[in-house]
């Protein structure tokens, strides 16, 4: 399955700078896998005034991140586990020095086919990214340094993941049940969603655990906040009232209050910040 109606969003989706841009995967065979890539453009000069801090939201993804120091001649890379939490980022690099950034935003729910390691215990925690992909950690460090623009790497590592790609398995039942989530939009019952992939209630649970990190019914919960978060953000005639019948929420305050937990802000500040960060 494509994901071409579930395109999870950051807090500020319009918002790209000479430190932060998206690519597209640009083969197909990546696209269930690969939300996109992101990073600066090209090497910058860091300067203590540009210095960033930014508020992440829940986006149902995973990143790898890669902090390239040309001054310093070293690169740290990092894993960030799936989210149910906002948290506020801010910008590391050394002051005057010429740094990047590159990164991998991974569907949470396939990031384990390029891992050597088991997502559980994962949620809402950062990690050396080796700990969980030597392998690829090893191959995408030597691309790092020998190319510079965001699209050069982009090109460059999605071979890398392609060539993975082949000697990997999928879990048939993880696939089918994310599929289904996406499908409905998150507003599935576990007890359904279940039956639909033929195991019990707890099977499902354990192999969310081990190959996502999350429960089913929490990732329905951030899949259904994402779809309101683009209704929200894309739909001019949106109506709180109409989102609580097509979501399944409860009531409006229900709504509210569970987007306000996730993206620690009501809904019309959330939309007032996203479109002040426009680029």
């Amino acid at each position: 399955m494509k994901y071409k109606t579930y395109v999870p969003l950051t807090a500020t989706p319009f918002w790209q700078n000479k430190k932060y841009k998206e690519q597209l995967p640009q083969n197909p065979r990546l696209a269930n896998y690969i939300r996109c890539f992101w990073g600066s453009e090209q090497p910058y000069l860091q300067k203590e005034k540009d210095a960033d801090v930014s508020i992440v939201v829940p986006d149902t993804c995973v990143d790898i991140i890669y902090h390239i120091d040309y001054t310093e001649n070293t690169i740290t890379g990092g894993f960030c586990g799936i989210n149910d939490t906002s948290f506020l980022a801010y910008d590391c690099a050394g002051n005057g020095h010429l740094v990047s950034v590159f990164a991998i935003r991974f569907f949470a729910w396939n990031t384990y086919v390029f891992s050597e390691d088991s997502m559980k215990d994962t949620i809402n925690g950062s990690y050396d990214v080796q700990t969980r992909f030597h392998r690829l950690d090893i191959m995408l460090r030597q691309q790092l340094f020998e190319k510079r623009s965001l699209e050069e790497r982009g090109r460059a590592v999605e071979e890398i993941l392609l060539g993975r790609l082949s000697k990997i398995r999928q879990n048939n039942i993880i696939s089918s049940a994310t599929e289904q989530i996406i499908l409905q939009k998150g507003t599935q019952s576990v007890t359904e969603l279940a039956k639909e992939c033929f195991v019990s209630g707890r099977q499902l649970e354990r192999l969310f655990h081990e190959y996502i990190g999350i429960t089913p019914k929490k990732l329905c919960s951030l899949v259904r906040y994402q779809y309101l978060w683009s209704e929200i953000i894309t739909n001019p005639e949106f109506r709180v009232l109409d989102a609580v019948c097509k979501y399944g929420y409860t009531d409006q305050s229900h709504l509210m209050r569970e987007f306000k937990r996730y993206h620690a802000m009501d809904i019309q500040t959330a939309k007032r910040h996203a479109y002040q960060h426009v680029g």
